[in-house]
């Protein structure tokens, strides 16, 4: 298998050690068995080495506004890994405590660390760490973009138009097929011994994490079979109107991917293979989405150091909401009041009574929904820390790349100026 060069980085100058007991494979962003280069990496080197491969997991308890909501999606997906590396006869291993730390731990007796790639500051911090503590070689690949972010510029893109044209210009570059290979040895055997995770229902409520809002069963499930699942449905009976319909909330007709490209459930690779041989303006517009933006997101955060702040937030669009900041607002309602749908507004209401449903929002109206905050509140300063946190609380996708620059779009970032009005300016 070939995996693109573009996506491989060496994070030290150490050697690997191929009389080491396994090869390790760190899985943290990229939470799927298959369409997974760093995991087919680690096997493909395993197999040089004539060894096994071990898959470890951290989970900490203390990860930024994490809830049950969000960690027993993420199992349910991760149970599905377990199981289908066991098929494979590789050995996986969750285990509690910061990522990184368990990760250290797992590198001592290893021939060689892979790992995935995550763009927000604490992800490039544990594998900082991981790189400087392991005793080996650590090599870090690209799996959850479709062209890797240093591939298509060297610094933060102003809009979608200034990085639309780098990304066509690569991505058929980049969109290799990811296919399974046989690890060197099987390591099954290898005596570490991690979480149960058949019975990660219950240890998860003994977690220290927020127990609320909880896990959204009934409307979404988690793992790499159940996003294909959704996917494949919704190529057959919505992808011909998805275009047209795109934009209309009573409609569906989305694909619903965003929860499970946020936890690397599935990979934007797969979803390609999946529409290659259409044609028009419905394929044109879904990879609009799902390269385009998303990657403009990717990039915004990679480069910005302030993503997850009002500073971030251009010239022109701090400037026309410093000049509004004062204009009366019709009503001013808290906090409390906007988490518990208490507005005026009954489309307003809905949608967040939605999101705190189903931790999901068709995108036009979490445009809505959050242009209005800036209505609802005093200043954009507040607008925007309350959007941030109901957005990473209630949402399954919240807390991304795609979250950081859906909240900063709300008050101008990536967009142009417009007519002047009062409160939201241009």
């Amino acid at each position: 298998m070939e995996i693109h060069e573009e996506r491989i980085r060496f994070l030290n100058d150490k050697q690997a050690k191929p009389e080491g007991q396994y090869v390790l494979y760190w899985m943290q962003q990229s939470q799927r068995a298959e369409w997974n280069q760093a995991l087919e990496y680690a096997v493909q080197q395993s197999a040089e080495m004539d060894l096994g491969v071990l898959v470890v997991f951290g989970l900490m308890e203390d990860y930024p506004e994490v809830s049950l909501r969000h960690y027993a999606f993420m199992m349910e997906g991760l149970q599905e890994v377990a199981s289908q590396l066991s098929e494979r006869k590789i050995k996986f291993v969750l285990e509690k405590g910061s990522p990184e730390k368990v990760a250290v731990k797992y590198t001592k007796d290893a021939a060689l660390v892979v790992c995935d790639r995550g763009y927000l500051r604490h992800q490039k911090q544990w594998r900082k760490h991981v790189a400087e503590k392991s005793p080996v070689k650590v090599v870090q690949l690209e799996c959850d973009l479709v062209v890797p972010v240093e591939t298509v510029s060297d610094k933060e893109k102003y809009a979608a138009r200034t990085i639309r044209s780098k990304i066509h210009e690569h991505w058929k570059n980049f969109r290799q097929k990811v296919s399974i290979q046989k690890p060197g040895k099987r390591s099954l055997s290898l005596s570490f011994k991690g979480e149960d995770m058949d019975k990660a229902t219950e240890w998860l409520a003994d977690m220290n994490i927020a127990q609320t809002p909880g896990p959204v069963t009934g409307h979404f499930k988690g793992g790499t079979s159940e996003a294909k699942k959704r996917f494949r449905s919704w190529l057959e009976n919505s992808y011909s109107r998805y275009d047209e319909n795109r934009s209309q909330p009573h409609r569906d007709d989305v694909s619903f991917m965003s929860p499970y490209l946020h936890f690397g459930q599935i990979s934007p690779l797969w979803i390609l293979e999946q529409l290659k041989g259409r044609r028009g303006n419905n394929r044109e517009a879904y990879e609009e989405e799902l390269i385009v933006r998303r990657e403009l997101a990717v990039n915004f955060v990679h480069y910005n150091a302030d993503y997850d702040s009002f500073k971030c937030i251009q010239g022109w669009a701090l400037e026309t909401l410093e000049k509004h900041k004062s204009d009366e607002r019709p009503k001013v309602f808290t906090k409390d009041q906007l988490e518990n749908a208490e507005t005026d507004d009954v489309y307003w209401n809905a949608a967040m009574r939605t999101m705190k449903e189903t931790g999901y929002l068709h995108n036009h109206m979490r445009m809505y929904w959050g242009k209005q905050i800036l209505l609802y509140t005093n200043t954009p300063q507040y607008a925007y820390k309350v959007a941030l946190e109901l957005n990473n609380k209630y949402f399954l996708d919240g807390r991304d790349c795609n979250s950081f620059a859906n909240i900063v779009w709300l008050f101008g970032k990536h967009d142009r100026a417009w007519a002047e009005r009062a409160i939201w300016g241009k």
